[in-house]
């Protein structure tokens, strides 16, 4: 278990790159929730074909199953903001998590919780 991040979640991947067409180094981190059930990706949001500047959060429900799900919580402008953000959310589905059967309602309160409200 991470020491920095909430109990019942690890790092999965933590990586620091430099893009070919900048010197501007950018960087990407996923994170497990203990069930293996919720993935969380904080990467430049150009990875997801965006052509907005900056970082999305997303959350992805049973990774690598057909039945897998996706959703963008949120797009800001630095890497620490929104893994700020990534850390709330997983503080907040904890809040809700009760086991198998409540993966997706925890999900829905985090990120109704952590969205960007228009």
């Amino acid at each position: 278990m991470d020491a920095d991040v909430p109990p019942a979640w690890s790092t999965e991947t933590c990586r620091t790159y430099t893009p070919a067409d900048t010197d501007r180094e950018m960087q990407y981190r996923t994170y497990r929730h203990e069930s293996g059930d919720v993935r969380l990706k904080v990467a430049p949001a150009s990875l997801d074909d965006e052509d907005h500047p900056g970082y999305a959060l997303t959350a992805t429900t049973y990774p690598g199953l057909d039945f897998s799900e996706t959703i963008r919580i949120r797009t800001v402008l630095t890497f620490e903001r929104c893994d700020r953000i990534a850390r709330d959310f997983m503080e907040l589905f904890a809040a809700r998590y009760d086991g198998p059967g409540s993966i997706e309602d925890a999900v829905d309160y985090a990120y109704e919780r952590t969205r960007e409200h228009r």
